[in-house]
């Protein structure tokens, strides 16, 4: 039983059309509105911040230079400067578990005073510090800080930063472990980073105290670190299509290999199109999302090619495009519930969830339907044009045919 053969090669040329002016008008918004990059491609701070009480309180009242120094396994207070003995002196939580059993270890040491504040029981390997501030013992409290005592969830912090623009927040681990990456970019106001940092502490100190808030790790990315990040994105994007077009000149003729890899360059050229004119925030994720599009695309773009290739030697036609149609004809359900399918984990991707997934669900959606649409009409027009002087061959491969007792639209019998 044999398929309609459906024309799809009618509309090559208007696709043809229509794509290039959609790209188009994707390049003249590049320069009327341009990109909106997220803060993974701009400078700025980043910042990893834990919400957590004070527990600990440590002065010095000496005239030595001491600082204080914590593991996951100890604390080490080391005595240096003129007129005092060098040494370090070594606690082992697995001496001290408690706040208060170090506590009474640190009184030991000559000049350091040690308060309690809340949470004596609580276990020394949950203990951390503000990396903000020095650790030089001082007149000045010195906090020590304990993880999982405060019920702090992402949605907190985004609502105390709710009012600070261009601010990006991330939860890393889970419970005791639980801390918050903090991202913020530099508008290029002028606004140094030690600034951007204060506004960040002044508005999670606003909603958790400032007692409660301390600093784990900073960073600031610099203007030529930012475009590094985006030159390797574009060199990656450059050699997988590199790599797609190998694969694909190896498997197939070269047409059908440049066929698929303009294809896939139409892909990208469409994503970048819906991006420039939505303002959709660029991101690593919607890199990952133009990534995810062409593995897909060149996925079903092969499959069409692979039949348009068994038609070939099978199929009596004195037309090459009547090849491609009957290969479309034969690969469209495929094509459809394939993109259907994924359409749907995508769509509900972007229904249930925020932030930089709802971006990525959403380009993955405009990739999937431009990735079908190419295979169908690009791809294949392109070989189309290549081959529009095409002669047919018959011969042995159709003598091979007849043997094999394969019909004309090469269905097995």
């Amino acid at each position: 039983m044999t398929r309609k053969m459906i024309h799809f090669s009618r509309a090559f040329l208007p696709c043809a059309i229509i794509s290039s002016l959609i790209i188009v008008f994707g390049i003249v918004g590049f320069f009327i509105r341009g990109i909106n990059f997220g803060i993974d491609y701009k400078p700025g701070l980043i910042e990893e911040i834990r919400v957590a009480p004070a527990v600990m309180d440590i002065t010095y009242s000496g005239s030595a230079n001491v600082t204080f120094d914590i593991t996951n396994t100890k604390a080490d207070i080391v005595i240096s400067g003129t007129g005092a003995e060098n040494e370090t002196k070594e606690f082992k939580f697995t001496d001290n578990q408690t706040v208060n059993a170090l506590a009474e270890s640190l009184r030991t040491v000559d000049g350091v005073n040690v308060t309690v504040n809340s949470y004596g029981d609580s276990a020394t390997s949950e203990l951390f510090v503000n990396s903000d501030v020095s650790n030089k013992l001082t007149s000045t409290a010195y906090r020590l800080y304990s993880a999982g005592k405060i019920n702090a969830q992402i949605a907190d912090v985004r609502q105390a930063l709710a009012s600070v623009s261009g601010v990006s927040i991330k939860q890393l681990g889970s419970g005791s472990d639980m801390s918050f990456q903090i991202r913020m970019a530099d508008n290029g106001d002028g606004t140094s980073s030690r600034q951007l940092q204060e506004t960040v502490i002044s508005k999670l100190s606003e909603k958790f105290g400032a007692d409660n808030i301390a600093v784990v790790k900073t960073d600031f990315i610099g203007s030529n670190f930012s475009k590094t990040i985006a030159l390797q994105s574009i060199i990656l994007l450059a050699a997988t299509v590199a790599l797609i077009w190998l694969y694909s000149a190896i498997r197939f003729h070269w047409d059908f290999a440049l066929g698929a890899v303009i294809a896939l360059f139409h892909d990208s050229l469409m994503m970048m199109t819906f991006i420039v004119w939505s303002q959709m925030e660029f991101s690593t994720m919607i890199v990952a999302a133009i990534l995810t599009i062409v593995g897909y695309s060149i996925n079903d773009t092969i499959v069409i090619l692979d039949r348009e290739r068994s038609l070939l030697p099978v199929l009596e036609t004195k037309k090459f495009n009547d090849i491609l149609d009957q290969a479309l004809t034969d690969t469209l359900s495929r094509s459809i519930i394939t993109t259907a399918t994924t359409m749907f984990a995508a769509a509900s991707l972007y229904i249930f969830t925020t932030g930089e997934i709802k971006n990525f669900a959403l380009a993955l959606i405009v990739g999937l339907i431009s990735g079908c649409y190419s295979s169908i009409f690009i791809s294949s027009g392109f070989i189309s044009a290549t081959r529009k002087n095409w002669k047919p061959e018959y011969g042995i491969h159709h003598s091979l045919r007849m043997h094999k007792g394969v019909l004309d639209t090469g269905v097995t019998v």
